[in-house]
């Protein structure tokens, strides 16, 4: 059986979270494949809205099993908390969520580490969720880290404490103001780990072969989204692991050759959280509009989030270094109400038109190219069916297909699971 991907196409915050979870009744596991707790997938059903970080988007669904692989960075204090708020759930967490014995782990160090880097870096700073998630995969590229398995290990808590010192002289050495109390976050680490501690670890890419070999369907989840990667993104302002569909296969263990379908996700205008370029942002009415509309902020830091409009250029690109096969339009329903939509179908770069992702996006080097639609009125909320859709949604959709080259299967109306039409 072949493994089918979903991820997001631009800064993260695409509604994967939403996506997975309406699409998980036709897979067998859904497995995560890296980030950390810096993603935030929010869900919405039955009147609640759930924010998972860590945790596979597939989890409240019985039967499906939810695997966090080796890509993943975990740390166990924000672990210990998601599975707190599942508790009153009812969910056999014990039977349906598994970890890779290879995993990294997310120590309090770290997050300080992360803190004294950033404050560092002064009006340079890249905008870090401060979760520690860059450290983390600096120890686990430097071959420092802590994994999962290690925690079955006698020695583990000796690896810990040789890690954690040598984190505290690198702090000291940012010579910057940074304020902890090591003894308090080591306790609540300590115990957090002794929770991580009572759930099912697994050699993950060994269980995901047998599964293959067994039939099962899998869907790999991605977490942020494919400007963020730390190759392809607009380093230094990106995220410390691969988002595009390579990372499925080094974060799962999934050969290449088994990847079949490859879900994109992109919103139907364009948000970026923290710093870092971004050529279609607006300062005007229209984005404070998309903002409030769309309710902006991030699920995981609560920041409010940049907002632009839609830019093909770089959906193009993350279409091309991702190899997606089908598109998966969401928040179209925020745009409504605008009597004039614009999309950006090239950059004007140093004086030259191009339709390419540059090196460099930076405003300086970068102005958008527009054309100009005809927006929408109706209120997409309460539609079904996709013979409900205006007919100037309609044309925005098969404009955005023809210049991308790759169907637009889904269209999102909204944040409830129920809200989804498909085409």
């Amino acid at each position: 059986m072949a493994v089918d991907l979903l991820l997001g196409l631009q800064w993260g915050d695409e509604g994967k979270g939403k996506i997975v979870d309406v699409l998980t009744k036709d897979y067998d596991i859904i497995a995560r494949f890296q980030g950390g707790p810096n993603a935030g997938h929010t869900l919405e059903f039955d009147g609640h809205k759930h924010v998972l970080h860590t945790i596979p988007s597939g989890i409240f669904h019985e039967g499906t099993i939810n695997l966090v692989g080796n890509g993943v960075v975990i740390d166990p204090v924000i672990f210990k908390r998601e599975l707190d708020n599942l508790a009153k759930f009812n969910l056999d967490i014990k039977k349906s969520l598994l970890i890779s014995r290879k995993a990294h782990l997310i120590l309090p160090t770290h997050r300080l580490l992360d803190a004294a880097s950033e404050a560092s870096k002064g009006k340079a700073k890249i905008g870090s969720t401060l979760k520690g998630i860059g450290p983390t995969y600096m120890d686990k590229t430097g071959r420092n880290g802590i994994r999962v398995g290690d925690l079955e290990m006698d020695n583990w808590q000796e690896k810990y404490r040789a890690l954690a010192d040598k984190h505290e002289a690198m702090i000291d050495f940012y010579n910057v103001d940074v304020q902890y109390d090591l003894a308090d976050l080591e306790a609540e680490f300590f115990k957090a780990v002794e929770v991580l501690k009572s759930l099912t670890f697994i050699d993950s890419e060994e269980y995901l072969h047998q599964a293959q070999q067994n039939g099962k369907t899998i869907l790999a989840e991605g977490a942020q989204g494919s400007l963020l990667d730390i190759d392809f993104g607009t380093y230094p302002f990106v995220t410390s692991s691969n988002t595009t569909a390579a990372g499925a296969c080094t974060g799962l263990g999934v050969a290449p050759g088994k990847i079949k379908e490859v879900f994109g996700i992109f919103k139907a205008y364009t948000t970026r959280v923290g710093s870092g370029p971004f050529p279609t942002e607006l300062f005007d009415e229209a984005g404070e509009i998309m903002g409030r509309v769309g309710n902006e902020f991030g699920a995981t830091t609560g920041r409010p989030r940049r907002c632009g409009w839609l830019d093909l250029v770089a959906l193009r690109y993350a279409v091309q270094v991702n190899g997606v096969t089908q598109l998966i339009m969401m928040k179209g329903d925020v745009l409504s109400g605008f009597d004039t939509l614009k999309v950006c179908t090239a950059y004007n770069y140093k004086g030259e038109t191009i339709q390419h992702f540059p090196y460099n996006i930076e405003a300086e080097n970068v102005t958008p190219v527009y054309t100009e639609m005809k927006g929408w009125q109706a209120d997409l909320t309460k539609m079904t069916e996709a013979s409900q859709i205006p007919q100037a949604l309609n044309d925005y959709i098969d404009f955005l297909e023809k210049e991308l080259e790759v169907p637009i299967k889904i269209v999102s109306v909204g944040p409830d699971r129920k809200q989804t039409i498909h085409r």
